[in-house]
């Protein structure tokens, strides 16, 4: 997350939380594998939503024979690894929220907030979101299910974070009321 984005939300003078005082040794995530029974179906739904890439599609073994791995590069440092596997049926299994075992969701960051919103209308077009919009305090976040099912967020800055607030889960952002209807 970006400085300015911290100093906004009301942390520090040298815009960073107190829990990042110190040094890390990362800077976030390389990639997450997932998979598929339809990697054609998934690039198009990253592709377009979010202008991601694939970069790489083929047998994951270089003598043509395994399982076919795709990765979508979804943006800088961060690619989904999308595994299709003949006659796996997990990415039919639909589980709910805190049942679906050590990772349960995953959350994409958004370059910015009119990122956000080109993101979030064409979620919406695809009914793969609603038009819900949480506000956590210091981000914004869109909840998504991707084709396969794999429930997703999209979260941003919140650019309206007051110093110290925290909001829980179901909390409409104000900038995005209800849609009449």
């Amino acid at each position: 997350m970006p400085a300015t984005a911290y100093s906004r939300a009301g942390f520090g003078a040298d815009g960073k939380p107190p829990f990042y005082s110190r040094r890390m040794l990362l800077s976030g995530f390389n990639h997450v594998a997932t998979l598929t029974n339809d990697s054609e179906r998934l690039h198009a739904f990253y592709r377009e939503v979010f202008d991601a890439d694939v970069v790489r599609d083929g047998a994951e073994f270089s003598d043509g024979k395994g399982p076919r791995l795709s990765i979508i590069k979804i943006g800088p440092g961060a690619e989904l690894n999308v595994f299709q596997i003949e006659g796996n049926t997990e990415a039919d299994r639909q589980t709910p929220m805190f049942g679906r075992g050590r990772i349960d969701h995953l959350a994409l960051q958004a370059a910015s907030l009119a990122s956000f919103e080109e993101a979030r209308d064409r979620l919406m077009a695809r009914g793969a979101a609603d038009d819900f919009v949480t506000d956590f305090g210091s981000i914004l976040s869109v909840f998504f299910r991707d084709p396969d099912g794999l429930e997703c967020e999209l979260a941003v800055s919140n650019p309206d974070a007051q110093p110290g607030a925290s909001n829980p889960p179901g909390t409409r952002a104000a900038r995005y009321p209800a849609a009449d209807g």
